[in-house]
């Protein structure tokens, strides 16, 4: 198939065609040879992608409606509505009923209306795993905030199950806010989760199941005596929520818990002491605490095998064994991890690199994403990471398709032993339970400035795996000393052009390409001779509608000698989950295509390197939808 190819010499605005394709001039006016039907894919190039403006002509706009309010922040939590850094989120477009449909994701988890934030208590009992999540049953706006709840036996279908547990008591009545649940060795499970008072205070409660022998855990129990816990003298009556799932203290009967709270600006993990999880003291000290990172949300504490490939247990310690800290940063809505040493004697952890300190280093995920939660899944032996997805489109687009948010694909979380600072995140083996036959495998060669189509049918719902080898006499030849210092953020995107990059995966794209979300490796070499890969997800051109969110996303992500550049990526309607070199840099992408929907998506492969060529190795599994419905009425 022939192959357009992006002329250097020319302008952004200008190209050459290979000898076996006709001059055809300006995008718009090319002509497709009668018979050759997909060749109009291949005479379109990332090499000169155009700037859009932010509407065009043939688009119909609404009139730009007064911003949304905000949502949670009076009562001491971050912020809820999406605002565009544009400061457009507020232009309202005339969204059809079919796009709106089609946004809908079809197997990740998601209620069936109304809106959902963070992943609450997940946990394994009696052969079913449980999630609770921040729901709001009356609206796709936040509010109300109750305890939805859902069960699945795999992590993929999912049954849901009435409330868990709603805002009844003074103590919760503004909202029943994030929790986590341990499990005690004889199986009872304690559930402590922050209530918003009447007087909006934030405090921490306790519940448990009414009927241990359920399976379901339909019914909870509010603790008589909460509140259990309340705003220590020094922190803020709005900055003490969120615990986390306890662990065994060096003392017999002795468990340990923190909460995110800040002083100042310093942002804190508070660790309590109990051994009947009605009554509680504070430590001295605290856990951990890092300046200038402002208050620490949804925090997340958990051990990691630096020898094995299992998770672990909450309360495991001892050799080999590293512990991961984890603040949801409120000031900007940021997962931040660290990885370091717990001494359970001193109750201090100390992160292995300063540099990467929770907050001011690593992150969980570059994208959309926020409020994550572990859990220890006994049957396999693996810690699970769940994390809220949130939107990044309109409050009124929110209200018309009448629902807000997913949650991510459940992830397995291990040490990366190769790098030793990184984490690995990957999705459940569960998810490949969805792929349809075998899959579409294709090596492609890849000259500088070329693309090629990989799917033309609907390719709205993919598992897609691609690595990539990079010529490497350019690679160990070339020295771009301007390109020291890239960032995804800022580079403009897979517009952009470098000697070694970008080159990757274009998903969610029109035939015409005037919408497309490139997720692409970019490699910078300095004057030293050493190489630095970016990992990518540009969503600048992922939709034609205005009033959503189309910023690039991305990190450096190490990429060891002997290794290829690869990654893998979950394509499910407006949302894309990409997972760099085994997991060690993560991206998820909210987009909202106009044209790219209703089985128009198509699927390319890209190297819009200037002086490298790539081959591209790629293999494409369809997949089906999960069965996510409610549990039988009969049945409960």
């Amino acid at each position: 198939m022939a192959t357009q190819c992006y002329d250097p010499e020319n302008s952004a605005s200008r190209y050459t065609l290979l000898p076996d394709q006709p001059d055809s001039g300006h995008r718009k006016s090319l002509k497709i040879i009668s018979g050759i039907f997909l060749s109009v894919f291949l005479l379109l190039s990332v090499a000169f992608f155009p700037i859009l403006n932010n509407q065009s002509p043939d688009l119909q706009i609404d009139s730009r409606s007064p911003a949304p309010p905000s949502r949670g922040v009076s009562q001491g939590v971050s912020d809820k509505t999406f605002r565009d850094v544009a400061g457009a989120s507020h232009v309202s477009y005339a969204w059809s009923n079919a796009m709106l449909s089609w946004q809908r994701t079809a197997y990740h988890f998601q209620p069936q209306k109304n809106w959902m934030n963070d992943p609450n208590g997940p946990l394994y009992h009696k052969g079913w795993y449980h999630l609770f999540y921040q729901y709001n049953p009356d609206s796709a706006i936040w509010g109300n905030i109750t305890w939805g709840h859902a069960v699945s036996k795999d992590l993929i279908h999912w049954l849901y199950l009435p409330f868990a547990m709603v805002p009844d008591q003074w103590y919760d009545i503004n909202g029943v806010w994030t929790g986590s649940a341990t499990i005690l060795p004889d199986g009872q499970i304690m559930m402590l989760y922050t209530g918003d008072t009447d007087d909006y205070v934030q405090v921490q409660n306790l519940a448990y199941p009414a009927n241990l022998s359920d399976p379901l855990l339909l019914d909870w129990v509010k603790f008589k005596g909460n509140p259990v816990l309340v705003p220590p003298p020094g922190i803020g009556v709005k900055d003490f929520r969120d615990p986390t799932t306890a662990w065994t203290g060096p003392q017999n009967g002795q468990w340990l818990l923190t909460i995110g709270s800040k002083i100042g600006k310093t942002g804190v993990a508070l660790v309590y002491e109990t051994s009947n999880f009605t009554s509680f003291k504070l430590l001295d000290g605290v856990l951990h605490a890092v300046p200038g990172t402002g208050m620490w949300e949804c925090v997340d504490f958990y051990p990691v095998s630096t020898k094995k490939t299992n998770g672990l247990d909450t309360s495991y310690n001892g050799p080999g064994v590293k512990h991961v800290l984890k603040a949801s940063l409120d000031d900007n809505k940021q997962d931040h991890y660290a990885i370091g040493t717990y001494d359970l004697g001193k109750n201090k952890w100390t992160p292995d690199n300063p540099e990467l300190d929770c907050g001011i280093g690593l992150r969980l995920d570059y994208g959309k994403y926020y409020a994550s939660k572990t859990f220890y899944d006994p049957k396999k032996e693996r810690r699970v990471l769940w994390g809220w997805i949130g939107e990044t489109d309109s409050e009124s687009a929110d209200l018309q398709k009448g629902w807000a948010s997913v949650q991510s694909i459940p992830r397995t979380v291990l040490y990366d032993k190769k790098t030793g600072t990184h984490l690995l995140q990957w999705p459940v083996e569960e998810i490949e339970s969805l792929r349809v036959g075998d899959p579409t495998v294709k090596q492609v060669d890849l000259q500088s400035g070329s693309i090629e189509l990989l799917r033309a049918d609907s390719a709205a719902e993919l598992d897609i795996e691609a690595s990539f080898e990079v010529d490497k006499v350019a690679l160990q030849g070339i020295i771009e000393a301007d390109h020291v210092g890239f960032s995804c953020s800022t580079s403009g995107g897979a517009a952009s052009r470098g000697i070694l990059g970008p080159f990757g995966v274009i998903v969610i794209a029109d035939q015409t390409l005037s919408e497309l979300t490139p997720v692409y490796f970019y490699i910078s070499k300095g004057a030293d001779g050493h190489a630095e890969t970016h990992f990518c997800a540009d969503q600048t051109r992922s939709s034609e509608a205005p009033g959503v969110g189309k910023q690039v996303y991305g990190s450096s992500v190490p990429v060891l000698d002997g290794e290829k550049h690869s990654m893998r990526l979950l394509v499910d309607h407006s949302i894309v989950e990409s997972f760099a070199q085994g997991g060690r840099t993560v991206i998820t992408s909210r987009i909202y295509p106009t044209k790219a929907v209703n089985g128009a998506a198509r699927l390319f492969v890209f190297n819009n390197a200037t002086g490298a060529s790539v081959t591209a190795s790629v293999k494409i599994w369809s997949l089906e939808s999960a069965n996510i419905q409610s549990f039988p009425l009969q049945d409960l």
